[in-house]
């Protein structure tokens, strides 16, 4: 059947928050505008080593020729990250600690299982992912969002699946072939990233805070899926939201992202209305996910949390507990067919 009619992408997670609560997250951050995006699988273009721009010999310096040669017209190169050219200025920190993932804790509750067929639960946090991506990739017409390689997974309210959004955020973006990810626990109070990944506890964020002559490897886990580390939360501290309010913590960060191009930090932040560190989190990524549950989070609540979080520049909202989708989707299924 010749079937004319366009087809429309259906609305991610975060598509289906911003409308569903009727409202623009951050004055800046406008809702997603899907016919916009990129398709969600573009063919990728062959890799070609691109020279560094320290090394492009400038104009006057080029060796005369005898004849000249016919005009062509080239594309300009995209312009390069600053971020990128800092990152590889130092070494990578190398973790002093190995861990390997509780794989059958994260099936137990519903989450995404490495090296397991695609599932609906992996489907949706592409999505996701991607559009994280573009926002500090500068893909398309979208500028390079700045730190927007800091990503802070947060919620107005204690148990509407922050810490499940950001481990699963984290592992959907550690099989990127471009990308790193260090998923670091902030929340501080009540720290649940290692518990939900079966990880050992020890040294971790507010360690490397608290002492700055403690080694920054010994407060981070290689876990056995190799484009993902971990940082714990470490020992709390009743001076928390002033040690990650500090220079040090943005110092620490950068330190992070040394040698490491493409890495990216998703942060597990405390509930913003329960515990005044997500705030000053906020002054220190470039993108915000917040995390609301569908049928109860209150919009009140995610707007007062919203006001908080006004030091990030670019907020957007992630819809959880999703019971019905209006598109009628079903991700994950298409991959147990036997034909297409």
């Amino acid at each position: 059947m010749n079937d004319q009619r366009k087809v429309k992408r259906p609305p991610s997670l975060l598509e289906r928050a911003a409308d569903m609560f009727g409202l623009d997250p951050a004055a800046n951050a406008p809702t997603i505008d899907v016919p916009s995006l990129p398709p969600e699988a573009p063919k990728r273009a062959k890799k070609v080593k691109a020279e560094p721009v320290a090394e492009i010999l400038p104009p006057e310096s080029a060796h005369p020729v005898a004849e000249a040669a016919p005009t062509v017209e080239t594309v300009p190169a995209p312009k390069p990250s600053p971020r990128k050219e800092i990152a590889k200025a130092a070494p990578a920190i190398v973790p002093a600690r190995q861990g390997t993932i509780d794989r059958e804790r994260l099936a137990a509750r519903g989450m995404i299982v490495p090296g397991t067929p695609v599932t609906g639960i992996s489907e949706e946090y592409r999505i996701v992912k991607r559009e994280l991506i573009r926002n500090f990739g500068g893909v398309g017409n979208r500028p390079i969002l700045p730190r927007g390689h800091r990503v802070l997974i947060a919620s107005a309210n204690p148990g509407e699946g922050k810490t499940f959004s950001a481990v699963n955020l984290a592992l959907s973006l550690a099989v990127e072939a471009d990308h790193d990810v260090l998923l670091i626990d902030a929340d501080i109070a009540k720290p649940s990233v290692l518990e939900a990944l079966g990880l050992e506890d020890g040294p971790g964020l507010m360690d490397a805070l608290a002492d700055a002559h403690l080694p920054p490897g010994d407060c981070l886990i290689q876990t056995d899926i190799p484009g993902l580390k971990v940082m714990p939360a470490g020992t709390g501290h009743m001076h928390d939201t002033e040690l990650l309010a500090s220079a040090r913590t943005d110092a620490l960060l950068a330190q992070l992202e040394q040698g490491v191009p493409g890495r990216i930090l998703i942060i597990d932040s405390p509930p913003v209305l329960a515990a005044s560190p997500a705030a000053v989190l906020a002054g220190h990524v470039g993108q915000t996910i917040m995390v609301v549950r569908a049928d109860e989070t209150l919009e009140s609540a995610l707007r007062d949390a919203i006001g908080l979080m006004g030091a990030c520049p670019h907020i957007q909202l992630l819809l959880n507990g999703v019971k019905f989708s209006p598109g009628g989707r079903r991700f994950g299924t298409y991959y147990g067919q036997g034909g297409a």
